[in-house]
C-alpha cells in the first residue's frame, strides 16, 4: 500500500486519494438487464429456467426447495457451524429487537390528536448471493430484522451450485429465521422473478440483499418500475478504513485491511494514522500475512488501489474520515469512546483494539448489510424498520376543529384552494348552527 502525507497533498491530490474504483460496468449492461427482466416478467418460470441453465450451468425444474431439503440440512449440518449460526442469530435478534420504527400519539392542538401507526410489509425478497463459500450471515443479516417486523411473505433466493443444490448453511440458517419458501434462482432473473413474480414465486414489496453489479442493476430497474420492487440499498465494493494512533498494534491493523481486502479485487481498505512508524511498519505486516492467506491475489489487486494516509493529528484524521464516508470504521485509538461524538459518516463503527470488523460481519449482533461507495453520508444500515412501513392516523374532536380551523381556512385560501377552506368552513358553520338555540 502506497503512503501518503496528507499534509502535502493538494486538494486535487486528496480527492484522488479518497476516491473510489471505478465501477466496473460492462458496456450493454443496462440494456442485457432489460432483456432478462423483461423475459421473466413475460415467461415466468420458463425463462427463469433458461437463464438459471445458461448463466449458472444447471437444469432446474423444479426452483422450490423442499421442506424435507430443509429439515435434512440441520442434521447434515456439522456441530461447530450449526452452533455458531445459532450463536449469531442470537446476538442479531438481540440487537436487532429495538431497531423497529416507533409507533407514537401527539395532541397536537387541542382536540386534536395525531398518531403514526407501524405495519409490516407484506412480502419481501431476500437475496443472498452465490461465490465461491455459502454465506449464512447474510441470510442472518435479512432474515433475522424481517422476522422481527413481522413480515407475512418472505421469500428467499439463492443461486444453486453445480448440483443444482442450495448448501446446508443456508438453508438450516434460514430455517433459524422461519423462512420457508427458498429458491433455487440467482442474479438479475432472481431479482426480476421476485419484483414481478412467476408461477413458482410469489411477486414482493421490497427486495433487500447484496450481489454483483447484475443483480445490482437489476434491483435498480425493477425499484424503477411502478409495477417491480423498491430495493433496500445502492451496493458497491466493501471498504474499510482504519483510524489508528501510535497505540495501535500494526499486526492488528494489518489483519483488519486484509479481512476486507480478500473480499474482492474492487474492495478498497484506507489506514489512516497520526504514526508515520505505525504506517512503516503495517506496510511490512501486510507483506507478511499476506503471504499466508488463501486469497492472496485477490487481496493483492484490491491493496493496489488502497492507501496508507498519514495525518498531523487526531482531528484531521477524524476529518479525513467523515470525508470518505467508509461503510466501516474502524478507531484502534487509545480512547475510542471519546471519539465517537466527532464520527458524522459511517455505515458501521468498531470501538478500540479488540473489536475487529469480522465480528460485525458476523456476530456481534449489528447489521452487515450497510451503505457503501459513500452512500454513509446519506443512508444507514439494515434494520427492523426497513422492513416496516408507516402512516399517520388524525382526528378532532369538533371543538378541535373550531380551534384549528381558522388557520386551515386561511393556508388553503393562501394557496388558493377554496374547496379546501370550504371542507373546514362547512364543519364550522353546522356547528355554530347546532349550538344555536331551538
Amino acid at each position: 500500500m502506497q503512503i501518503l502525507d496528507w499534509t502535502e497533498l493538494g486538494e486535487a491530490a486528496r480527492t484522488r486519494t479518497l476516491a473510489r474504483p471505478a465501477l466496473l460496468d460492462p458496456i450493454g449492461r443496462e440494456t442485457t438487464v432489460a432483456g432478462i427482466l423483461r423475459a421473466v416478467r413475460e415467461d415466468g418460470d420458463a425463462a427463469l429456467r433458461n437463464y438459471t441453465r445458461c448463466f449458472d450451468g444447471v437444469d432446474i425444474e423444479t426452483f422450490e426447495v423442499a421442506p424435507e431439503a430443509i429439515t435434512a440440512a440441520e442434521r447434515s449440518l456439522d456441530a461447530s457451524t450449526r452452533a455458531a449460526i445459532d450463536r449469531a442469530f442470537d446476538t442479531i435478534g438481540r440487537f436487532h429487537v429495538p431497531s423497529g420504527k416507533s409507533e407514537y400519539r401527539v395532541e397536537t392542538a387541542p382536540g386534536v390528536v395525531c398518531r403514526r401507526v407501524v405495519r409490516p410489509l407484506a412480502a419481501v425478497g431476500l437475496y443472498v448471493p452465490g461465490g465461491s463459500a455459502p454465506l449464512p450471515s447474510t441470510v442472518l443479516m435479512l432474515g433475522v430484522p424481517a422476522m422481527l417486523a413481522g413480515c407475512e411473505t418472505r421469500v428467499l433466493c439463492t443461486p444453486p451450485d453445480a448440483d443444482g443444490n442450495v448448501a446446508p448453511a443456508i438453508l438450516y440458517a434460514a430455517e433459524r429465521c422461519g423462512i420457508t419458501r427458498i429458491f433455487r434462482a440467482g442474479g438479475a432473473q432472481a431479482i426480476a422473478a421476485m419484483a414481478f413474480g412467476t408461477e413458482t414465486l410469489p411477486r414482493v414489496d421490497r427486495i433487500f440483499g447484496p450481489g454483483n453489479g447484475w443483480v445490482t442493476e437489476a434491483k435498480r430497474q425493477v425499484a424503477q418500475d411502478p409495477e417491480g420492487a423498491l430495493s433496500d440499498l445502492p451496493a458497491g465494493p466493501s471498504e474499510l478504513l482504519v483510524l489508528a494512533d501510535e497505540h495501535a498494534d500494526p499486526l492488528f491493523v494489518a489483519a483488519d485491511l486484509l479481512s476486507q481486502a480478500e473480499h474482492g479485487p474492487d474492495s478498497q481498505v484506507l489506514l489512516v494514522t497520526t504514526s508515520v512508524d505505525l504506517a512503516r511498519r503495517v506496510g511490512l505486516e501486510l507483506e507478511r500475512q499476506l503471504a499466508e492467506l488463501p486469497r492472496e491475489a485477490i487481496a493483492r489487486q484490491s491493496l493496489d488501489a488502497s492507501r496508507i494516509i498519514c495525518v498531523p493529528d487526531i482531528a484531521t484524521a477524524l476529518a479525513v474520515s467523515n470525508r470518505y464516508a467508509p461503510e466501516h470504521l474502524i478507531l484502534n485509538v487509545a480512547d475510542p469512546e471519546g471519539l465517537l461524538p466527532e464520527v458524522r459518516n459511517a455505515g458501521s463503527v468498531f470501538l478500540g483494539a479488540w473489536t475487529p470488523e469480522s465480528l460485525g460481519d458476523y456476530a456481534s449482533g449489528t447489521n452487515h448489510v450497510l451503505p457503501t461507495y459513500g452512500y454513509a453520508r446519506q443512508l444507514s444500515g439494515l434494520s427492523v424498520g426497513d422492513f416496516q412501513k408507516s402512516f399517520t392516523v388524525q382526528s378532532a374532536t369538533s371543538a378541535g376543529l373550531a380551534g384549528l380551523g381558522p388557520a386551515v381556512i386561511a393556508l388553503a385560501r393562501a394557496e388558493g384552494l377554496e374547496a379546501h377552506a370550504r371542507a373546514v368552513s362547512r364543519r364550522l358553520e353546522a356547528g355554530e348552527h347546532d349550538r344555536e338555540p331551538a
